[in-house]
């Protein structure tokens, strides 16, 4: 464990920062510069929350002090008994405290708390596969639900037998990525399909991929060299959907940093009857599409340097086994196992995200020698 004096000095200067912030939020000028002040606010909470941190962890190293101090000098046997109770609880509390506080210190992601776009794709396992692609979208939809998150389906391919052979959709709520970040990756199902007439269990996977959602001013997107079509939507909504030209795709010349070569992005949106909303959610998919590919790159680069055990983002790799004839749902990651399958699926996925959160947080902690 730490010695007092290093945790404190790790906070040293804060409370001048946190004075300065607090002035600089208040400014006329950062309060029009709209980016600028969003990230002062955002350091201001988290600075306001480590400096109670930092007076709860005082706090409890003077009552340690002053209960050693009453049990070596007081001659009451009353006051000693109670002193001993207040120093046991005290060297209980400051063990957490320390933890909280270097969790707290732990450089924020400024990602997490984006929204999300959601790519569940199935993969091996043809029918089968598409079955376990719907099956995940619901355990997702479900969790969001149990969070008060919105979700909005952007677009969907279904299977021939249920299911989805691919589904698209947002996600929006209170530190989203950060949350869900965890589950990109080859997600792998073994069970009996519904059409297996000799009961021999299959194998099947689908991927999943989260992605941050891009705001305006991070990508830079030429609108005018954005080509619009309109096509007629097919599939359930009742007449309107064949009479209208609802369904909007577009086509985008892009860039790519790092071929330098120029790719055309293709995206069709047929969410709403609202042609409108259409081309509006399509125009969102397409900074977050071009946001991703540059944002990989990013990340690509950071881990030549360091790779992670948890957040790999790599989207071939096998994150997670859903083994239907033993109940059970286990994270290759970091050997996490839950035998409460039902309750997975049915969107109970808190406890292993929780586990996956600790996990990366230690990794975090011992890189940055806290």
């Amino acid at each position: 464990m730490a010695d007092d004096n290093s945790i404190l000095r790790k906070l040293d200067g804060l409370e001048s920062r946190f004075a300065e912030v607090g002035t600089l939020i208040t400014d006329p000028g950062v309060i029009a510069d709209r980016n600028r002040y969003v990230k002062l606010t955002k350091e201001y909470k988290e600075l306001d929350d480590i400096l109670k941190l930092r007076s709860k962890y005082i706090a409890c190293l003077e009552a340690i002090k002053d209960a050693k101090d009453v049990i070596a000098n007081e001659g009451d046997a009353d006051l000693k008994a109670l002193a001993r109770e207040e120093l046991s609880a005290n060297e209980t509390l400051k063990p957490e405290i320390e933890q909280d506080i270097k969790y707290a210190l732990i450089p924020k992601d400024p990602e997490d708390a984006k929204n999300v776009q959601m790519e569940i794709r199935a993969g091996t396992g043809g029918d089968e596969a598409a079955l376990f692609a719907g099956d995940l979208f619901n355990m997702y939809k479900r969790y969001c639900e149990s969070k008060g998150w919105t979700v909005s389906v952007t677009s969907v391919s279904e299977g021939a037998v249920g299911g989805f052979k691919e589904i698209d959709f947002a996600v929006s709520g209170d530190s989203v990525y950060g949350t869900l970040k965890y589950e990109s990756g080859v997600h792998r199902v073994q069970r009996v399909p519904a059409t297996e007439t000799q009961g021999r269990i299959h194998t099947s996977a689908a991927t999943v991929a989260v992605l941050p959602e891009a705001d305006k001013f991070e990508v830079h997107i030429n609108e005018g060299d954005i080509k619009w079509d309109t096509f007629r939507s097919s599939g359930a909504g009742g007449q309107n959907v064949n009479k209208v030209s609802s369904g909007v795709r577009l086509r985008y010349p892009w860039k790519n940093p790092e071929t330098g070569e120029t790719e055309e992005i293709l995206i069709e949106c047929t969410e709403t009857r609202d042609q409108p909303k259409n081309k509006e959610r399509a125009l969102s998919r397409l900074y977050t599409f071009i946001y991703d590919r540059e944002h990989t790159k990013y990340v690509n680069d950071i881990q030549s340097r360091r790779k992670s055990l948890v957040s790999t983002g790599d989207r071939s790799a096998k994150i997670r086994t859903y083994n239907f004839p033993q109940g059970r749902v286990t994270d290759h990651r970091i050997g996490y196992t839950t035998h409460d399958l039902q309750g997975f699926l049915n969107g109970d996925i808190q406890a292993m995200i929780d586990a996956l959160t600790v996990a990366e947080n230690a990794e975090k902690l011992k890189e940055a020698e806290l």
